[in-house]
């Protein structure tokens, strides 16, 4: 294009001159072509020294206020910066943007047929991005990173209040009447195994009088016999006393685990005993080894990871996402409020990077880049200026001669 422009100048000139030899050779009407090339060429060259100076310098030559965009990109990069930002990653229009996306039906279609050609080309190329990021990266380098991160977040967790709130639901839904029969028929396992180890214990304890007269086996056999009674009516008996004790003590370890600070301490320290010790160390090493040898097969056979059961019950979830009206809202709008949450949170990083990068372009890249991107128009600048420079002339001339 920007030969064709030069060239239409060059016509231009060449027109300019063969209509001024012609009229001094005698020949009438040439003064029209040349009013309208002689006009062309003005506008031409002032639409090329206009399109220059955006640029460069005009043949070199410093003249004031040329190679605009160049002298002036450390400003403009804060204004691009300052515009993306204001009109695009603010989540009022993050969130009217995504309005109309259907997250829940694009993943639900996803798992049901994964194999359709868009989908298949993306499931191969994360597959292999996932493999070249595990080989590329040594696995003690990234399994440090990851046992780290993992690591990071228990250390995070408040863990006592997330455990009073578990309790707490479990117990409104009567969930943890299977847990308290549970510990009742526990309790009547160990009795059971652990009785002649008790029977000793009472003997030792027994006086001289008491096993001298076989007392002391009497009340052995009372006392277990006891503790059987009272687990056996505990189990049959819905309403048992000691199950009322048991579940009061329930929901007051729930109250503690939520609002009484000594027991969230105490549970705190207990979670940081079982982080530091190092049969926990040795666990997640293991995790992180089977975790890195099954991202690997998934992704060195990433269509044969999407079959068989595991690839029928993704196909089961997208069957839900794309049929259940309700989990599609709720999906989307987890989806959105993230998305949005992005924006906001690293809205401000993300036009920062964009700045950075512009700033530490030098002025040959950022003049190429743009003047790039704009492409052909600038071009079509210098076209139709020549053109309707020609037009102007002629009607000018028109005007001189009914003058």
């Amino acid at each position: 294009m920007r030969q064709v422009a030069g060239g239409l100048l060059v016509a231009m000139a060449a027109l300019f001159f063969a209509s001024r030899h012609l009229m001094g050779q005698g020949y009438t009407g040439w003064e029209w072509p040349r009013a309208f090339a002689e006009a062309a060429m003005v506008g031409a060259l002032a639409d090329w020294f206009a399109v220059t100076a955006l640029f460069r310098h005009p043949i070199g030559l410093p003249i004031p206020h040329t190679a605009i965009i160049p002298s002036k990109k450390d400003s403009l990069a804060d204004t691009m910066a300052g515009f993306l930002h204001s009109n695009f990653l603010i989540p009022r229009v993050v969130l009217r943007q995504l309005k109309a996306v259907n997250f829940a039906g694009l993943v639900g279609t996803f798992l049901i047929d994964p194999s359709r050609g868009g989908q298949a080309r993306l499931r191969q190329g994360t597959a292999g991005l996932l493999s070249d990021i595990l080989h590329s990266l040594a696995g003690e380098q990234l399994g440090t990173m990851v046992k780290g991160m993992l690591r990071g977040q228990l250390e995070k967790l408040d863990l006592a209040p997330l455990l009073g709130q578990l309790l707490s639901a479990a117990i409104q839904d009567g969930r943890h009447r299977p847990l308290i029969e549970a510990a009742l028929r526990w309790a009547g396992l160990t009795l059971e195994d652990n009785e002649e180890l008790l029977r000793k214990m009472i003997h030792d304890r027994a006086n001289t009088i008491l096993r001298w007269t076989g007392l002391d086996e009497t009340l052995a056999n009372g006392i277990l016999d006891g503790l059987y009674k009272l687990l056996a009516e505990c189990v049959v008996n819905p309403d048992h006393p000691l199950r009322a004790r048991m579940e009061e003590a329930l929901g007051q370890l729930a109250d503690d685990l939520l609002h009484d600070p000594a027991m969230q301490a105490k549970v705190a320290t207990m979670k940081q005993e079982v982080l530091d010790n190092p049969a926990m160390t040795a666990w997640f090493d293991a995790l992180w080894l089977r975790a890195r040898q099954a991202l690997l097969h998934a992704s060195e056979n990433p269509q044969g990871t999407l079959s068989g059961g595991f690839g029928a019950s993704l196909a089961e979830m997208g069957q839900s996402l794309t049929q259940d009206a309700h989990l599609q809202w709720v999906v989307n709008r987890h989806a959105r409020r993230f998305l949005a949450g992005i924006a906001t949170r690293y809205g401000a990083s993300i036009v920062t990077l964009v700045s950075g990068t512009v700033k530490r372009w030098d002025s040959r890249t950022i003049t190429n880049r743009i003047e790039g991107a704009v492409g052909r128009d600038l071009q079509f600048i210098r076209i139709n200026g020549t053109l309707v420079g020609g037009l102007v002339g002629l009607v000018l001339h028109g005007i001189d001669r009914l003058i």
